[in-house]
């Protein structure tokens, strides 16, 4: 496995702790579908959560949420809207969001986290 693959991995692996250790539940992991892929699928009381996780090991080029352009953006809405068409039942009565989680640091299991509740 390349190490960027290992570091995506991982940090994946974190974002998933976290999220439970803050009461969501997790659905999906990694879900693929013709336009992309989601890398975690959450739900929390009244709220079902597309997450992002970006892991860097430094800001170096950058903050990981700035990967988050426009079209990514609207892509992981499109991501998300189609989960709901295919999911319904884990949508009803919940509100879709799409947020994201930041890594940064150079071991992600104790890297600076980040959560970002509403990527708009």
């Amino acid at each position: 496995m390349r190490a960027k693959d290992y570091l995506g991995r991982a940090g994946e692996e974190r974002a998933a702790s976290y999220l439970e250790g803050a009461g969501f539940r997790l659905l999906a992991r990694n879900w693929r579908c013709t336009l992309g892929e989601i890398d975690i699928v959450a739900s929390q009381r009244s709220v079902l959560a597309v997450v992002e996780v970006k892991t860097r090991r430094s800001e170096l080029f950058g903050h990981p949420f700035e990967a988050l352009t426009d079209a990514k953006r609207r892509r992981l809405w499109r991501l998300a809207s189609h989960w709901a068409h295919v999911y319904p039942h884990t949508v009803r009565g919940r509100t879709l969001t799409v947020q994201a989680i930041a890594l940064t640091g150079p071991d992600p299991r104790n890297a600076l986290l980040e959560h970002l509740e509403d990527v708009r």
